[in-house]
This record gives structure tokens, C-alpha cells and sequence, in this order.
């Protein structure tokens, strides 16, 4: 009898030095930068509590592990913003615990940055042999759909891998694992290569891995499999390869809605900026400042 596999936990690497953000990363850890009034980790924790998850895993480095303790209640606090009044800060305070009331929220420590691939098999133990949820906080989405959602549909239905792409830039493919496909329906495609950070004139397509995926549990096994690259890092998309050369079907879902990257300096201030001004209360006032600026 065919079981359905449901996916309840999610695996979120947040490991990395945060190179590309020094200094301002050596003083706030990269998840922890601001994005409009919220730090950018919680809009892809956001994204899971939509998905119906009952258990995040952080994976943390051994100098931060102060991840975890962010999404838990601070009575103290409470009690005094309560005593002084602060009706509206306390109301913005508890907007981090809403909806985590029955979610399990841990951590597990990759030691040294050794790859994203590396980050998700500390993990192991945690997920129990089933599906995973695996997203990376760097990658904001505005969407009707939260993306974790759109690849659960498919994920529910195949109950295969679904990996989420985006078309790219040319210019900005160097930086992703871009997927040669075949399409099966309206965004919906079957992976039939990944190449890991292509030269320009050798991406097989414009469609890019968008750091959103729904892992069966054999993904430990190839992980595992997988050798490290020049870095000594294990990479997650040459993982995936594997299964693909074993004859694992992977599908890739073209995800509906505004990518917004942060993968970089630049691009974290852009979307900052665009989330900023989106804002429902500080928005108009700044679009109004905006303007008076010379």
C-alpha cells in the first residue's frame, strides 16, 4: 500500500562566516541584518510556519549559536514593556512567537564552514529518515503562494526531490547551480543536469537553484557520497548530481513570485531598500523623505 511521506521538518544552514559582509558581519551575524523591521532570518522562518513545519533545525557555527534563543519568549521583557505601557512594542516583540507555539526549535554545530552540503548532513540525526525542508534565509520572496508551500504541492503529489528555480540574469548565473531541464508542465520540470556556478557561455539554461527544496532522505546517502570540492567543501547541487546519475527523478519548480536576493552586500541593500518602502507603516514617509533628498 502507497504511504504518502509528509514533511515536517525543516533544515535551515546558517553557518557561514558571512564573508562577503565584513566588516559589518564581524560585529552582526549575516541573519541577523536587518531587513526592514524584522532580521533577515525570520521572513524565511515566516515562509515555514506557512508550510506547516513542527520542527526547525538551525545549523550554527560554534561562535554563534544565539540563533535559537532569538525565537524564544523573553518574559522579562514582556512584563516591563507591559508594566511601561509599550503596547505597540510589545505587540511587535511578540510577533516572533506567533505561530511558534507548537514548533520544536533547535540547533546542531557545523564546526567549520565546509559547504552547504557539509551543513545539512549535521542534521542527520535530527530529520529521522524523511523528507526535509532545507531553505537558506539569504533568498527573500514576496509571493500569494510562500514558496515551501508551491514545492510541497508538487513534493505531495511525486514524492520525489523538488528543488525551486528562478530565471537569472545572465550575468548573475555564474554565482548559482544552474539546471538543464525538460519541461513537463506550466513550471514544472524534470532536472536533468546541474552545473554548479557555469561560465557564461556554458550555462545549460536560465533557470537557477533559489535555495528552496523539499529532500528525500536518501539525499544523506549521496551527501555523504559526494567528494569535496578544491575548498573542501561538500555542495549540496553536486549531491543532487549523484542522484540524478543513479536515475533519481528531481523535479525543479519555477517559483511564482518576487525573488529578493541577499546574498551579497549590495543585493541585501537593495532589498532592504525595496522592502523598506513597501512597508505598510514606514513605507509612504520614506518615499516622501526619498524625495526631498539632493
Amino acid at each position: 500500500m502507497f504511504m504518502s511521506l509528509e514533511v515536517k521538518k525543516i533544515i535551515f544552514p546558517a553557518a557561514g562566516l558571512g564573508t562577503r559582509f565584513l566588516p559589518l558581519s564581524k560585529a552582526v551575524p549575516k541573519e541577523f541584518l536587518p531587513l526592514a523591521d524584522a532580521p533577515m532570518i525570520s521572513y524565511v522562518v515566516e515562509e515555514a510556519k506557512q508550510a506547516g513545519v513542527d520542527e526547525m533545525i538551525f545549523v550554527v557555527n560554534e561562535s554563534n549559536k544565539n540563533v535559537v534563543d532569538y525565537f524564544k519568549r523573553d518574559e522579562k521583557l514582556e512584563e516591563l514593556l507591559e508594566q511601561r505601557g509599550a503596547k505597540e512594542i510589545l505587540e511587535n516583540l511578540q510577533k516572533i512567537y506567533k505561530g511558534l507555539e507548537n514548533i520544536t526549535v533547535s540547533s546542531v554545530t557545523q564546526p567549520l564552514p565546509k559547504g552547504d552540503g557539509d551543513a545539512i548532513l549535521r542534521a542527520e540525526k535530527r530529520v529521522d529518515k524523511s523528507a526535509v525542508a532545507v531553505a537558506f534565509f539569504d533568498d527573500v520572496f514576496i509571493a500569494k503562494t510562500p514558496p515551501l508551500v508551491q514545492l510541497l504541492n508538487i513534493f505531495r503529489t511525486s514524492q520525489k526531490t523538488v528543488v525551486g528555480l528562478k530565471r537569472t540574469a545572465p550575468e548573475k548565473l555564474p554565482f548559482y547551480g544552474v539546471v538543464k531541464t525538460e519541461k513537463i508542465a506550466n513550471n514544472l520540470y524534470k532536472i536533468k543536469d546541474i552545473v554548479e556556478k557555469p561560465l557564461l557561455n556554458q550555462a545549460p539554461s536560465d533557470l537557477a537553484l533559489c535555495s528552496r527544496y523539499i529532500l528525500t532522505e536518501d539525499i544523506f546517502r549521496y551527501l555523504k557520497k559526494t567528494q569535496p570540492n578544491a575548498k573542501g567543501e561538500i555542495i549540496l547541487a553536486e549531491a543532487l548530481k549523484l542522484m540524478l546519475a543513479d536515475g533519481k527523478m528531481i523535479y525543479g519548480y519555477e517559483i511564482e513570485g518576487e525573488w529578493l536576493e541577499c546574498g551579497n552586500t549590495q543585493d541585501w541593500l537593495k532589498t532592504n531598500l525595496v522592502l523598506c518602502l513597501r512597508h505598510p507603516k514606514y513605507g509612504a514617509a520614506l518615499k516622501e523623505w526619498i524625495k526631498k533628498i539632493k
